[in-house]
């Protein structure tokens, strides 16, 4: 489990040192990317391009590997399909990224910095994961509570 723990601390510092090195923590430059009409910074799409070699590298490993290194098996979503709150999710995520120009990676990594956007953005993004798990778990309960057969 260290080890396990270990290596997702090593990516997590290689991931979030590509972003500060390649300036994708600065929220002005992700909005000139998003900017087309006016004076659009293409060096986001260049970051992107970059992360298709090693990701498509480790798709052909895991390819030819029965399993990962440190896990018994690959953990791929089985589910597929695009429903409301993949449709829902996006369009939160696309508008929080539109508006402000962070998104969560680059967030958490921008934190490094101390700039006060960035603890804002990460502040109302853990408030927001918590209400979304809050209002999932009660709609859940009146599903269920709706759905159960009436007694005998």
């Amino acid at each position: 489990m260290r080890t396990r723990m270990l290596a997702a601390i090593v990516c997590g510092l290689i991931f979030g040192a590509g972003l500060a090195i390649s300036d994708m923590i600065n929220p002005g430059r992700v909005l000139a990317f998003l900017d087309v009409a006016g004076s659009w910074d293409p060096s986001l799409a260049f970051v992107m391009g970059g992360a298709l070699i090693p990701s498509a590298g480790a798709y052909i490993i895991r390819g030819r590997r029965p399993a990962p290194l440190l896990d018994d098996r690959f953990c791929v979503p089985a589910n597929r399909s695009i429903d409301w709150k993949l449709v829902t999710g996006s369009g939160l995520f696309g508008l929080g990224w539109g508006l402000v120009g962070f998104c969560p990676g680059p967030a958490v990594a921008a934190l490094s910095t101390g700039r006060w956007e960035a603890v804002l953005f990460v502040a109302a993004m853990l408030v927001g994961m918590y209400l979304y798990r809050f209002t999932a778990n009660a709609f859940r309960t009146t599903q269920q509570i709706e759905v159960s057969p009436p007694p005998p």
